[in-house]
């Protein structure tokens, strides 16, 4: 393991005994109202709660009504509260400024309605404070998950994160709840990047640590939607669109200099298996169409020797039942690199069944010809045979190769490197 890489491996550099080991920032624009109870909530639940030095920053990003007198009273009154005063708008703006500023090892924020239930917290930032992990986010969209909110928002959530799936690849679920924390130092190296000041800065961020290789942390959560929420969703909407445009470019061109963020905060690959596993889907289409020449070659030969005894359709389930098996041992070890007996008798079962598969389109096309034909020729029977078992042979790697990379990669959290 390199020197980086194994700086990047441990945990955060332990603070000294009165220093902040969470700084949770609440973003608030003109939000007198509501600010002075949820902070004290936060403050007594982290209190009582929390079992590390914590700190809550109020971010006022350019409020025009009392919310920063109140911010300031309330960091008087309260131990471990802080403000931090900005004159232009902008949740992405408030929470850079305020992250960049925190010397705490973890940064975290949360939305100033705490839709989310606070016993999420600590669960949220354990694996930060650990090291195990580089960013957490809460999830409003796991099964686990219990939400109350209404149906446009649901539909809209829901819309916008398959949407961050089919453009961006992302394989976080919940792009937009707030919720969210991040190792200081990861912050250090992806802040500079990000340019959104808004609220699509959470999903730029987000995407940009996948694409560095970082390990990403969700935790569902408990979530009630606030009905006085002041989210002008059109608007946040479109915002997200251009920046979707914006960000999708930027990964294509090359413009992001991820090679060297992998570089810098990635861990060690992990050590390859024995037995390498054929890599791409062309060199397993080659190995594919060997092992199924071979196959189709063994298969006419025990038809065409199984024909005169057994008869048309007897002879083709014989020779198509025994390279079957075969085909399936063959793919399994040459195609797809899965050796062992681990999942053997499952895999030769998904085999049997594109085999009966395979069976139903044969016989399906032998039944029509001698429907169509009586009594016809041989070589118009195997040609008609041969162009069946093809189409079979197509639906056959499909269904194998789902199968076995299926279960190579069940063990593998979804959200994972």
């Amino acid at each position: 393991m390199t020197g980086t890489t194994a700086a990047r491996a441990a945990a955060p550099a332990r603070p000294p005994a009165t220093a902040a080991v969470l700084d949770v920032v609440i973003p608030v624009y003109n939000e007198e109202n509501d600010l002075g109870p949820c902070v004290r909530r936060l403050h007594a639940h982290l209190r009582e709660h929390f079992p590390y030095p914590f700190r809550i920053t109020i971010a006022d990003n350019a409020s025009v009504d009392g919310t920063l007198d109140v911010a300031r009273a309330l960091a008087a009154e309260l131990a471990d509260v802080g403000v931090l005063h900005l004159d232009a708008k902008g949740r992405g703006r408030a929470l850079r400024a305020a992250w960049s500023a925190s010397p705490a090892p973890v940064l975290a924020y949360m939305d100033v309605d705490l839709s989310t239930d606070l016993a999420a917290l600590l669960p949220l930032v354990a694996p930060l404070i650990s090291g195990h992990s580089d960013l957490a986010v809460g999830t409003r969209l796991a099964r686990t998950s219990r939400v109350v909110r209404g149906a446009k928002r649901e539909v809209i959530s829901r819309a916008y994160n398959l949407l961050l799936r089919g453009t961006l690849a992302a394989r976080f679920s919940d792009a937009q709840c707030g919720f969210k924390a991040i190792r200081a130092d990861v912050a250090g190296r992806l802040l500079p990047l990000v340019q959104d000041t808004g609220w699509f800065f959470d999903t730029e961020l987000l995407v940009l640590a996948q694409r560095a290789g970082l390990r990403i942390h969700e935790v569902p959560v408990d979530w009630v939607d606030d009905p006085d929420s002041r989210v002008d969703v059109v608007a946040t909407v479109l915002a997200d669109l251009r920046g979707i445009g914006r960000l999708g470019r930027a990964l294509l061109t090359g413009a992001l200099p991820l090679p060297q963020l992998r570089e810098q905060l990635g861990r060690a690959p992990l050590q390859a298996p024995p037995t390498p596993v054929p890599a791409g889907l062309p060199r397993q289409l080659v190995r594919f169409a060997g092992v199924g020449v071979a196959s189709t070659l063994a298969y006419l030969l025990l038809y065409v020797v199984g024909r005169g005894a057994l008869g048309a359709q007897p002879a083709n389930l014989v020779a198509l039942l025994v390279t079957a098996v075969a085909n399936t041992a063959a793919n399994r070890r040459l195609t797809f690199g899965v050796t062992g007996r681990r999942h053997a008798g499952r895999h030769h079962l998904q085999g049997l069944l594109a085999f009966g598969l395979g069976l139903a389109l044969t016989s399906g096309s032998l039944a029509v010809l001698h429907a169509v034909a009586a009594g016809p020729a041989r070589p118009v029977e195997l040609a008609v045979l041969v162009a069946a078992n093809l189409a079979a042979t197509v639906l056959r790697f499909v269904l194998l190769r789902y199968a076995m990379h299926h279960r190579r990669a069940a063990p593998a959290p979804p959200d994972r490197r």
